[in-house]
This record gives structure tokens, C-alpha cells and sequence, in this order.
């Protein structure tokens, strides 16, 4: 069944942004990062930890999951069309990450009211371990993320 306009089918809409901003993504695709689903207000990627992100502790280093945690939030929070960046961010990192583990990070909406939302992003390994948590605060501002050809 064909999606109706992106403009009037959200998850369509949502799967239209995720891919434009994937295009222009160039830290997510250096990264390694893949975007495996998204609908609105949520999205799950996956990253392999590669050699040159181990700190010292030859553990993944926790600015590499930082990066991977707001990635996906960024996913999350511009499903709507609405250009929405990060107002403020915290994570707890719960656990070391090994060399070439496969993370994977969903990030689903917890609240959005006004020009504000707060995400939370959930990091784990390949066992399914949680490693790390991530809280977003997200803020609405001008313009769309995709052209909306209803608007003239």
C-alpha cells in the first residue's frame, strides 16, 4: 500500500526526514552508525566500536558514546519535520564497552510540549547489556528538516 503524502502519514513523514538527514549525516556515517528504525518521536541506530574510538582502559571511549546516544535523539526529535536541536543533554555510563562491540541506541520521547521535548536513549551491547543512559532536552526552532509542499 502506497504511504499517503509524507505530510499526512507521520510515519511516512518521519521515514522522509530520517533519510535526509542521514544523507547529510557525515559524523553518523564516518562513525559507522545506522539508522534501523524510526517512527515519530522514536529511533534505534547501531554503531561498531572500532579501534581508533578506545581511550587508555582500551574501553570505548565515553565522548564516542555521547556522540552515538545524541545522534540517535537527534533522529528522534526531528521526526516531526520541525528543526529541533539539542537545548541540554546528561548520560550515566553504566558499564565499559569492549573493543568491536556493536552498540545499539533507541531513543524514544518522553515528553514534547511547545517548542521543548525530553528524549531518553537507552545504549546497549550486543548482549542486550545496558551500558549507558542518555536524557535530551530538545527545543524547537525555525524551519523544517524537508520541504513541505503544502506550504507555499
Amino acid at each position: 500500500m502506497p504511504h499517503d503524502h509524507p505530510t499526512t502519514d507521520p510515519q511516512a513523514l518521519a521515514e522522509t526526514v530520517a533519510a535526509a538527514m542521514y544523507e547529510r549525516d557525515n559524523t553518523a556515517r564516518h562513525l559507522g552508525m545506522v539508522l534501523t528504525h524510526v517512527t515519530p518521536g522514536r529511533a534505534t541506530m547501531t554503531m561498531p566500536v572500532a579501534d581508533h574510538m578506545l581511550n587508555g582502559h582500551n574501553t570505548c571511549h565515553g565522548g564516542y558514546i555521547f556522540t552515538f546516544a545524541d545522534t540517535v535523539f537527534a533522529y528522534a526529535c526531528n521526526s516531526y519535520n520541525q528543526n529541533t536541536v539539542a537545548q541540554g543533554a546528561q548520560i550515566t555510563y553504566i558499564r565499559p564497552v569492549a573493543p568491536k562491540s556493536l552498540l545499539s541506541a533507541t531513543a524514544i520521547e518522553v515528553s514534547r510540549t511547545g517548542r521543548t521535548g525530553v528524549y531518553d536513549i537507552t545504549v546497549t551491547d550486543q548482549t542486550g547489556t545496558t551500558v549507558a543512559l542518555f536524557r535530551g532536552n530538545s527545543h524547537t526552532i525555525k524551519g523544517q528538516m524537508v520541504p513541505d509542499p503544502n506550504s507555499k
